[in-house]
């Protein structure tokens, strides 16, 4: 009985820490946050073509402008772009889905996105682009 108290104690302190404070760096758990990128798709949203900023109505501000290349020698089927922003802890505080003006890209071909968002929370430090999972 003492043994299966003393357990429960630490799992709930275990669930707890995690609750708050989220994973600790050295278990190197994987984030899952993005895909896994995708043959033959190079995206590029350079940090200079990223723009952070308070507007006059003193909501936050964030564009980003990128694109999508299709290096390969085949036409290929694009995914929808997540968009993450993070906290100065690293924490995801926001997040959305970027649909692609096309679905298809030919060999060579590119296409540009932009996109752009005023309800970022003030938090948000570093924005990271990915494909969404799924």
């Amino acid at each position: 009985m003492i043994a299966a108290t003393v357990f429960a104690i630490i799992a709930l302190g275990a669930a707890a820490y995690v609750s708050r404070f989220g994973l600790p760096d050295w278990l190197n758990a994987p984030p899952g946050t993005f895909a896994q990128a995708q043959t033959d798709l190079v995206l590029d949203f350079p940090p200079n073509r990223q723009d952070r900023r308070k507007l006059p109505s003193g909501a936050e501000f964030f564009g980003a402008s990128g694109t999508v290349t299709n290096v390969g020698s085949v036409e290929r089927s694009v995914p929808s772009i997540l968009i993450v922003m993070r906290d100065a802890r690293d924490r995801i505080v926001y997040s959305w889905e970027v649909v692609p003006p096309k679905r298809r890209l030919g060999p060579g071909e590119s296409m540009t996105i932009n996109e752009a968002v005023t309800d970022v929370p003030k938090a948000a430090t570093a924005a990271e682009i990915g494909w969404k999972p799924g």
